[in-house]
C-alpha cells in the first residue's frame, strides 16, 4: 500500500475525476483518493474539480445548472461521463480511504453537505471517508449534520486560526498547500493530533524533501508513480 492521496485519481495518464483515473490509482495500490464534489440542478452529488463543464469535458456551462441527465451525456474524456459520488465511493470500498473535496463556494450548492452525508451512508462507507472544503463554514455545516464523520480543512497558506476551528469541529485533517510547510505549523499540527496532508507535490524534488523532512505527513499528488519511486 502507498501511503499518499491521488490527486484526482491519476489524472497525468487518464482524465481527471472519471471512473478510468481513480482505477488506475487503485491499481496503484495508492491508500487515499482525492475527490472534487458538485451538485447537479436536481441534487446529486457528482465528481468534477470546477464549478462549470468547460475545462474537463466537450460541453460548456455551469455544473449547478444542469440536470443529472444532461450531464450524464456530457463526454469527460474518452468517451468516459462525469461519474457520481457513489460510483466512486462503491469503486474504492474496502479498498482506499477517500478525501471527498466539497466544492462549495457560499451558498453555490445548498444542500450540498447533506447530499453527501447521504450518499456516504447510502454507499456504507461512513469509516473509509473523510470530508474536506475550502470553505470552512460547509464544513462547520456538515459537523452540525454528522457528530460522526471525519472531516478536514483545506487552507491555501498556514494560518495559526485553524487550530481553534478544527478543534471546535472535531476535525482530524489539514489540507496545505507545499510551499507553506515550516517545523512549526508541522509541530502544531502533531501536537493537535491532526494528520496534515501536503497538497499538491509534482516536482521530484519537493517530494525528497517532503520524505526526509516530514515523514509522516502525506502527500497529495498527480505524479503517482514517480511518487512510488521517491516512496
Amino acid at each position: 500500500m502507498i501511503t499518499g492521496l491521488a490527486h484526482r485519481g491519476y489524472p497525468k495518464k487518464y482524465p481527471e475525476n472519471t471512473i478510468s483515473s481513480f482505477q488506475a490509482a487503485l491499481d496503484l495500490s495508492y491508500s487515499h483518493l482525492e475527490l472534487d464534489v458538485q451538485l447537479t440542478k436536481d441534487g446529486v452529488p457528482v465528481v468534477i474539480h470546477d464549478t462549470t463543464v468547460n475545462r474537463t469535458t466537450n460541453g460548456t456551462g455551469r455544473v449547478a445548472d444542469y440536470t443529472f441527465e444532461q450531464i450524464r451525456k456530457l463526454d469527460a474524456g474518452g468517451g468516459q461521463q462525469i461519474p457520481t459520488l457513489k460510483e466512486v465511493l462503491l469503486l474504492a470500498k474496502g479498498k482506499a480511504q477517500v478525501d471527498i473535496e466539497l466544492k462549495q463556494s457560499g451558498l453555490l450548492y445548498p444542500g450540498l453537505e447533506e447530499q453527501v452525508l447521504e450518499t456516504i451512508q447510502v454507499a456504507g462507507v461512513q469509516d473509509q471517508v473523510f470530508v474536506t472544503s475550502f470553505d470552512h463554514y460547509a464544513i462547520v455545516r456538515t459537523r452540525e449534520l454528522s457528530r460522526d464523520i471525519n472531516l478536514g480543512l483545506v487552507l491555501y497558506g498556514a494560518t495559526p486560526a485553524v487550530f481553534p476551528l478544527a478543534k471546535e469541529i472535531n476535525a482530524k485533517y489539514v489540507s496545505v498547500k507545499h510551499i507553506y510547510l515550516t517545523d512549526e505549523f508541522v509541530h502544531r499540527c502533531d501536537e493537535a493530533g491532526i494528520q496534515l496532508i501536503a497538497w499538491t507535490i509534482d516536482d521530484e524534488q519537493d517530494m525528497r524533501n517532503l520524505r526526509s523532512q516530514y515523514p509522516h505527513i502525506w502527500a497529495c499528488t498527480n505524479e503517482l508513480e514517480r511518487w512510488i519511486t521517491v516512496f
